[in-house]
């Protein structure tokens, strides 16, 4: 019998209705991200590409000397659970002991990597993705993820058919992390004891099954918004970044009466926030709240903001007042939570929602429950205040939601490069923007660009969509922050390659 050891390379000539496809690993190249992977299922990748991918996994954590065992999860979609098993497969053919510890949120299983003492993990999800995604969430040297480097190198194993199958692999199950998860958030958290009510928002997501729990032994009067579990989302996707989640979030608000409300991703490691009058704090803003409190009992912290984030870290008459430092840094959630670990920061802010909560508060990775928890320190820290009031503590800046047009992920990357060289010889020849003249220039994650009174605009290519992402802001006014937007997007629009908005000012 001519019996094969491994996979066949992955092919890219595959259609789902042909019989070639279920004896075939399939994977689409472009799935493999700048720091984790994600396709749209089945048209990018089948089963067996995932057995692939699995196997070609555990040949790069071979090669990275760690321990031949890894965490795995999965979050609640129709299809994760296939997913997982073929990825689970390949983990094993390659030699690797899978510690598979079932439905669970991106954050459960970086706990577990700690808790289950594992440097590795690698959790199937999609995150805030539309239904139809996809995707691993990986990482070898805990609380990091993948980075570029990683990914690359995963790419070429899995494409290159390069994956070395070896003896030893196994699947064990751990079924009580949720349980352990829960209980560790009060190993040194007392409840609070100012009274709190909170509207939980989940989209039907799996933080339904956590969030909901956590809040209520944390002893908040939880007023749940969609939190069973529903993987078609039939209200909306789970994205706190979302306008139509955050809407549905601040009408339910106001309609009981709550102090705050609270919304999760797909995945759990995002959190977004509407005060008691419906208002919606973009989460970079919720960082500047965080990160005037935590000066007050860490003075000598520093902190990460990503290049979406609002100008506040640098201009906030508080922060400014305690000499606070914050670096801005590459968005994403790898990058975010490599440079917190690599600064030793505080912590790491996000616009998206991710918040990376370094010791001795959390260990350095994103975990939206706990996000959701510290916002609601806020409060009980202040327990003459409402959350508008410590909102409205802030200064007054007008800064756009993430706008983000079509660019397809091979040509999205060449058209930044293009935006950046024609907004740099705007700053050189100083040209005017909006009005005024750009007097600084970041081209650390695309460009982000500011204006002389501090208003800046930021073009970069999505890490994980076909998509560009777009972000203004302005001290002025709003029609000042749209003002920048439009000259952001007359640009865009000389590049045939840009499409539609997901949304727009």
């Amino acid at each position: 019998m001519n019996y094969e050891k491994k996979l066949p390379v992955p092919r890219a000539d595959l259609t789902a209705n042909s019989a070639e496809f279920e004896m075939f690993p399939f994977v689409k190249p472009t799935g493999f991200r700048e720091y984790d992977a994600r396709w749209l299922y089945p048209q990018e990748i089948n089963l067996l590409g995932f057995q692939a991918l699995g196997a070609s996994l555990g040949t790069q954590l071979f090669e990275s000397g760690k321990p031949a065992k890894m965490i795995v999860g999965h979050d609640y979609r129709s299809y994760s659970l296939s997913v997982k098993n073929a990825l689970i497969l390949g983990l094993i053919s390659a030699g690797v002991q899978v510690i598979d510890i079932g439905l669970c949120l991106s954050p459960v299983a970086y706990f577990a990597q700690f808790h289950l003492d594992c440097s590795a993990v690698a959790m199937v999800t999609a995150s805030h993705n539309e239904n139809g995604w996809t995707g691993v969430k990986i990482g070898f040297n805990r609380p990091c993820t993948h980075g570029p480097e990683e990914m690359t190198r995963l790419k070429e194993i899995t494409l290159g058919g390069l994956q070395i199958a070896r003896p030893g692999g196994e699947v064990v199950f751990y079924r009580n992390i949720k349980q352990d998860y829960v209980d560790d958030f009060f190993k040194n958290r007392k409840p609070f004891t100012r009274k709190m009510k909170a509207v939980v928002a989940c989209g039907n997501g799996t933080p339904g099954f956590f969030a909901p729990e956590i809040l209520e032994r944390a002893g908040l009067e939880v007023i749940p918004l969609h939190t069973s579990l529903d993987y078609n989302f039939p209200h909306y996707n789970p994205n706190p970044e979302d306008m139509e989640m955050l809407h549905d979030l601040a009408n339910t608000v106001k309609a009981h009466g709550a102090d705050i409300g609270l919304a999760f991703d797909g995945d759990g490691d995002r959190c977004g926030a509407v005060d008691h009058l419906g208002r919606e704090l973009f989460a970079d803003k919720g960082g500047v709240l965080l990160a005037r409190h935590f000066v007050k009992q860490y003075p000598e912290a520093s902190f990460v903001a990503d290049v979406k984030s609002t100008g506040l870290f640098l201009t906030d008459p508080v922060l400014k007042q305690t000499g606070t430092k914050t670096e801005y840094w590459k968005t994403g959630h790898s990058y975010m939570k490599r440079r917190v670990t690599e600064t030793g920061a505080l912590a790491g802010f996000e616009k998206s929602g991710h918040y990376f909560i370094n010791a001795p508060i959390g260990r350095g990775y994103d975990d939206g429950i706990l996000s959701a928890l510290l916002m609601c320190d806020l409060l009980e820290a202040n327990p003459e205040q409402t959350f508008a009031d410590l909102c409205d503590s802030l200064p007054v800046t007008h800064l756009s939601p993430t706008m983000s047009p079509y660019c397809d992920d091979l040509k999205k990357y060449e058209t930044v490069d293009k935006v950046i060289a024609i907004f740099e010889e705007k700053a050189k020849n100083k040209e005017k923007v909006a009005g005024r003249e750009i007097v600084a220039v970041s081209t650390v994650n695309g460009i982000r660009f500011t204006l002389s009174d501090g208003a800046w605009g930021l073009v970069r290519a999505s890490s994980n969509k076909p998509n560009l992402v777009v972000v203004t802001e302005s001290a002025n006014s709003a029609e000042d922050m749209k003002a920048i937007f439009e000259e952001i997007d007359q640009v865009l629009q000389t590049f045939p390659e840009v499409g539609e908005y997901d949304q727009r000012l």
